[in-house]
């Protein structure tokens, strides 16, 4: 009877966050199992990728959004900076961090000598959630494989993660902040670094000191990769 009641329970959870759609996931053994591999796979060629996934409906976000914000910037940084979600901004532009946080994290890369172009900038999902939320789990797995996709076909040598959200996802970890940042963390043969994210700074100007000593620890990285 619990394990009924438990179900029941369950499933009114899924339907208040994501409507008539039940959001079930599935192991990584499971998905590869998967005979009907996606088209996306197998190509090499990141303009291709975009277009192949960008009407994506593989989670309830696709029914709020205005524009599938893939990322943009250079195919062959060596330097990959990676966010939670598109802004509202970014929502109506089809483009990535185009708003007041988009505009400080301009300020952030120059202070260490870097434009946009000479990153490449992406969010773990590629739409917009309903009243800025942060997104759920399910939908971060969803996008998940796409992300993983972007990291291989840009293949920088750095990964900087703007936020806690970012960072635990990628990293696969429940670390606090504290503990992730200020600190240069090997991800197989990338090495990642972890701030705060531009949004949290626009809130707090108080971490903008803890985030520069991150940029500094970025800029070592990147000096000591291009000589």
């Amino acid at each position: 009877m619990k394990s009924i009641e438990s179900l029941e329970k369950f499933i009114h959870q899924e339907i208040e966050l994501y409507g008539d759609e039940l959001a079930i996931t599935f192991s990584a053994q499971e998905r590869q199992s998967d005979k009907d591999q996606p088209a996306w796979q197998g190509t090499d060629n990141l303009n291709a990728f975009s277009d192949i996934i960008n009407n994506c409906t593989l989670c309830p976000l696709a029914k709020q959004r205005n524009q599938f914000v893939f990322g943009n910037g250079n195919p062959d940084a060596d330097i990959m900076i990676i966010g939670d979600k598109p802004g509202p901004e970014d929502d109506e532009s089809g483009l990535i961090f185009v708003g007041p946080d988009g505009k400080l994290l301009d300020k952030i890369l120059a202070a260490i000598g870097l434009k946009r172009w000479d990153v490449y900038l992406c969010n773990l999902v590629k739409c917009h959630p309903e009243e800025n939320r942060s997104p759920q789990p399910f939908e971060i797995d969803r996008c998940r494989p796409y992300l993983l996709k972007q990291i291989e076909l840009i293949d920088p040598s750095i990964i900087l993660c703007l936020g806690h959200l970012a960072a635990t996802s990628i990293l696969e970890t429940n670390r606090p902040m504290e503990q992730l940042r200020g600190e240069v963390i090997k991800l197989g043969e990338r090495r990642l670094v972890v701030t705060h994210h531009p949004g949290t700074l626009l809130k707090n100007r108080d971490l903008k000191r803890e985030t520069w000593h991150d940029v500094q620890l970025l800029q070592k990285l990147y000096n000591q990769k291009t000589g």
